[in-house]
This record gives structure tokens, C-alpha cells and sequence, in this order.
């Protein structure tokens, strides 16, 4: 494991930074919203109040091929 500090993240920051990587989006799915970089449809939990935890962003982050070092990285 990595050295690099991830830290939970309020939603709206997820999508925000997601962004900053080709994420288009965040679209109306099924049950939850998704963001679209290429043919990658990416699943995003539903906002809420409570923050993204580490465990459920680094989920996201193996979806999105995005590294640790990489999300990091773009501080």
C-alpha cells in the first residue's frame, strides 16, 4: 500500500474532481447516477449528507482506472 493519503470526500467534491479526469456527467441512471469518460460508464453512489468513505473511493477508483498516485497526485 501506498504511502499517498486518501481522505473521504463529500460528493459534489467525487464529481468535481472526477471531472478533472474526462468524467462526463453526472447523468440520471437506474438507481444511481453515473459519469461516462470514453466507452467507461462509471456508477457513483447517490448523494447524500454523509461523506464518501476511503473504502467506497478507492472502489471507485479501481472502476475509473484512476491509481492512488494519479487521484492524489491532482490536488
Amino acid at each position: 500500500m501506498s504511502g499517498l493519503k486518501i481522505t473521504p470526500l463529500s460528493w459534489a467534491d467525487l464529481v468535481k474532481k472526477l471531472k478533472t479526469f474526462g468524467f462526463e456527467g453526472p447523468y440520471k441512471g437506474g438507481k444511481h447516477p453515473y459519469l461516462i469518460r470514453g466507452d467507461l460508464v462509471l456508477t457513483i453512489p447517490n448523494p447524500h449528507r454523509t461523506e464518501i468513505s476511503v473504502d467506497l473511493l478507492l472502489r471507485i477508483l479501481r472502476q475509473a482506472h484512476i491509481s492512488r498516485e494519479e487521484w492524489a497526485g491532482s490536488e
